[in-house]
């Protein structure tokens, strides 16, 4: 089975499905390590998957063309969701790139005092050295460190008021469900106001992240490096979660498989740093 890590700068923090656990044998830092010819097979197998499936579209591809005339093309924005459109506009003006000595990730202001929600992981890059914020406009700020919460793997950061950063509405705990529509929005591998569209996948997901058992919102929004701790947020432009980890094969980037912190979990621990820190 392939190793299995997670998001951060340049890969963590570690993600490992609690189903993978057992003896430490064969293990390294908590994690299974294939043996190469199983390694082999699996990636030998993948790639016929692969083969087989473009193949057959283009056979399919071939035979239709044959019988039909082709169809006009869609319309620029057919089949996009007015909602998500909706949403993407509302959030990105609240979201800012985290950019630190170590490496960079995302946050969001929580409210209009210039809170902004991150992930421990980036701020703890910084090392005690500066932390600066981009907002969507371009503009470039110092934040101060509120307070850091490891377990959670949130921190909170504060600019100047006169940023005028959009604070995010949070949706209400338990309004959540499978299926439905949601953003990720943040600076995956430095482009600042990215936006991907998916679902959520699951709920109450049990994933450990780093030394701790977390319960996630599982989401196949597109995540990669940079995104962490931006907002994962619902047709209603409310963040539902805190965008943390994805699983990947190998370290090669997302496969459709990531992880947000829960909104309730992540606002009562901003709740109490903000209230610390204050």
């Amino acid at each position: 089975m392939a190793v299995q890590t997670g998001l951060g700068e340049p890969r963590g923090p570690w993600f490992l499905s609690p189903e993978m656990e057992g003896d430490s044998a064969g293990r390294t830092g908590g994690q299974q390590q294939p043996d190469e010819p199983s390694r082999r097979r699996w990636l030998l197998s993948a790639v016929a998957v692969i083969a087989l499936s473009t193949v057959a579209g283009g056979l399919a591809g071939g035979v239709t063309g044959s019988q039909e005339q082709p169809e006009a093309a869609p319309a620029a924005g057919a089949g996009v969701s007015p909602q998500l459109i909706e949403a993407a506009e509302k959030t990105v003006p609240g979201v800012v790139s985290v950019l630190v000595q170590g490496g960079s990730g995302s946050g969001f202001a929580i409210d209009g005092e210039q809170h902004i929600v991150t992930n421990d992981h980036i701020v703890e890059r910084a090392g005690g050295g500066t932390v600066v914020v981009e907002t969507s406009a371009g503009r470039r700020l110092a934040a101060e460190v509120v307070g850091r919460d490891p377990a959670s793997d949130i921190a909170v950061l504060q600019v100047p008021a006169s940023t005028g950063l959009t604070p995010l509405p949070l949706a209400k705990p338990g309004t959540t469900r499978v299926g439905e529509s949601v953003l990720a929005v943040g600076s995956p591998l430095g482009l600042s106001g990215t936006v991907t569209a998916g679902i959520v996948s699951a709920l109450d997901r049990q994933v450990r992240l780093r030394n701790s058992r977390h319960t996630a919102v599982q989401t196949d929004a597109s995540i990669n490096p940079g995104n962490s701790g931006g907002p994962l947020v619902n047709t209603r432009g409310e963040v539902v979660g805190v965008n943390t980890a994805i699983a990947t094969l190998d370290g090669n980037g997302s496969i459709g498989i990531g992880f947000a912190i829960p909104i309730d979990q992540v606002q009562q621990t901003a709740d109490t740093i903000i209230g610390k820190g204050g």
